[in-house]
């Protein structure tokens, strides 16, 4: 069976109104993120190994962009989805509702699940190879920040970050 090439699925019938990316916080270019990697990276020297995470981070910040914006929660980490049952239950805090880049939901893949449920995931998405990288560079994103930012003031969301960032190196990233 093949995968259409660039579609990343959504069940929202909301639109952008034609509304580009504003070009303010996660969701447009990766590359446009180097001058707060730069921070996460100095902020994390002595608590994750940044020499490695800067190599990956410079391969991550380098994949393209090709899907047009599209509607975007932006934030699908643990705490803002409501499972029950094993199932999807409801996703909080949809007030940054806004166009972006469509890989930008693929983060919760990297912050949710274990490599096995995320590679059912992954089969059974109809998107890209790049969008799926891309994903997990907007979730590496991520968790470079939330480890040394939250270490002290929320420590869950630390260990989240951390969680992730050991998820995308597993992942032969």
């Amino acid at each position: 069976m093949s995968r259409p090439s660039s579609h990343i699925p959504t069940r929202s019938a909301t639109g952008t109104g034609g509304r580009p990316f504003s070009g303010g916080g996660r969701g447009g270019e990766l590359c446009r993120h180097d001058a707060w990697m730069r921070t996460c990276f100095d902020r994390s020297e002595h608590l994750l190994d940044v020499p490695a995470l800067r190599r990956l981070w410079g391969r991550l910040r380098e994949l393209p962009r090709e899907t047009p914006d599209a509607m975007v929660h932006g934030d699908l980490i643990p705490g803002n989805v409501l499972v029950r049952a094993g199932r999807l239950a409801g996703v909080l805090d949809v007030g940054g509702l806004r166009p972006a880049d469509p890989a930008l939901e693929l983060v919760a893949a990297w912050h949710l699940l274990d490599e096995r449920p995320r590679s059912v995931l992954r089969e059974r998405l109809i998107c890209t190879e790049l969008d799926w990288q891309r994903g997990k560079a907007w979730a590496f994103e991520q968790s470079m920040g939330a480890v040394w930012y939250y270490l002290d003031s929320f420590p869950a969301m630390s260990r989240m970050g951390r969680r992730t960032l050991a998820r995308i190196l597993a992942d032969g990233a």
